[in-house]
């Protein structure tokens, strides 16, 4: 039994938040139909890398899915939109502000067709209010949310995250919302729209960062690969590689004195409590920092493991690929290699039964299902 089995998604989504939510909901069992443009998804082109045509970029966000191409803007698709409409239960798109409208799929007009639908819409900044008309780019609203201000050398120039977080944040807000809404539903018959916007996931993404400000009134500030509220937790340097170190309490920061044989560390009142190492940050990184880089990576695993004090090397993303633990997360779907959901559900798994779909791959057995000619 999939979770959502006999739920219908039609996703008018392009580039990733959009996507990323409905790929979600396929891999949680629904029946997703992907309705592109006639020239495809954006992320069909983004690339190198790409295998057999197939974009790294789109096979990230895309399978599980079936694929048809319809020209929004031409008259002679309206009865299959319509159609698709009838029969859906989630709508996902991410357009403009406005072009949903513009192609006749916005919400109220929809509605219409089917008063139970779930109709999700993801944006850059919202449908409302003064800039509801900027398109929005992960790159740029991770500047513009605030990450990029915490995130980057204490002295260089604000760095973004490595990988898309404000997008992929909103897809798995998008997610939740979509599951809540049917949830609803279920209980009452009614639809509802969900608006969802990469600004405010980015927002609430700043999680502590942005609680320290709403507290005090005071910027925060960019700190490197250092923790604003916790010490020591960051990078360190042993003789030959860097590694990450995390002492998050009290009772890891006395089991690290010990390991260390910093005694001295442990009874220093600068570094009694966790506030008082906040306090004096500097000296107390000073003091460990000598110590680490006396010896190679492998001599801190070995001290480390065995007092169990929370620490890691920092992989390359082969190397996190190829971690023992990831084995559960690689799979191949169609001879494409991708990872899976990260959902463990005992009753209900995940389920990887369609590759990433070729552009319009789908049309003849879609139109099939909804009793129209090619």
């Amino acid at each position: 039994m999939k979770a959502l089995a006999g739920i219908t998604v039609l996703e008018f989504a392009r580039v990733l938040a959009g996507p990323w939510c409905g790929m979600t909901l396929a891999d949680l069992g629904a029946t997703v139909i992907k309705i592109e443009p006639p020239e495809g998804d954006d992320t069909r082109g983004w690339g190198p890398p790409f295998k057999d045509g197939l974009s790294a970029y789109f096979a990230c966000c895309n399978r599980g899915k079936r694929s048809i191409a319809l020209d929004l803007r031409d008259p002679a698709t309206r009865p299959v939109v319509e159609e698709l409409v009838r029969r859906a239960d989630v709508v996902i798109e991410n357009f403009r502000t406005g072009g949903a409208e513009k192609l006749g799929v916005g919400y109220e007009v929809l509605r219409e067709l089917n008063p139970r639908l779930v109709y999700c819409s993801i944006s850059g900044y919202g449908r409302d209010g003064p800039q509801a008309d900027r398109p929005g780019y992960d790159f740029a609203i991770q500047g513009e949310a605030g990450l990029m201000a915490v995130t980057g050398p204490v002295d260089g120039e604000p760095f973004r995250v490595g990988t898309p977080v404000a997008d992929i944040t909103s897809g798995n807000n998008a997610t939740m919302a979509v599951l809540a809404a049917l949830f609803h539903r279920e209980r009452t018959g009614e639809g509802q729209k969900i608006e969802i916007s990469l600004f405010d996931s980015q927002l609430q993404l700043l999680a502590n960062s942005a609680s320290g400000v709403l507290f005090t009134g005071k910027d925060a500030q960019r700190l490197g690969n250092q923790h604003p509220n916790i010490v020591p937790y960051q990078v360190f340097a042993a003789s030959d590689a860097h590694f990450v170190l995390a002492v998050a309490s009290q009772a890891l920061w006395r089991k690290l004195c010990g390991a260390m044989s910093m005694h001295e560390c442990r009874d220093d009142p600068r570094f009694a409590d966790n506030a008082a190492r906040v306090q004096h940050r500097d000296e107390l990184v000073a003091a460990l920092a000598s110590v680490f880089a006396a010896q190679p990576l492998a001599h801190w695993q070995a001290v480390f493991e065995r007092a169990q004090i929370p620490m890691a090397a920092i992989n390359s993303v082969q190397q996190a690929i190829e971690h023992p633990v990831a084995e559960r997360m690689r799979i191949e779907v169609g001879n494409v290699a991708m990872l899976a959901s990260p959902m463990r559900l005992s009753a209900t798994p995940p389920c990887y039964e369609r590759p990433p779909p070729p552009l319009d791959a789908h049309r003849g057995e879609i139109l099939a299902e909804l009793g129209l000619a090619p």
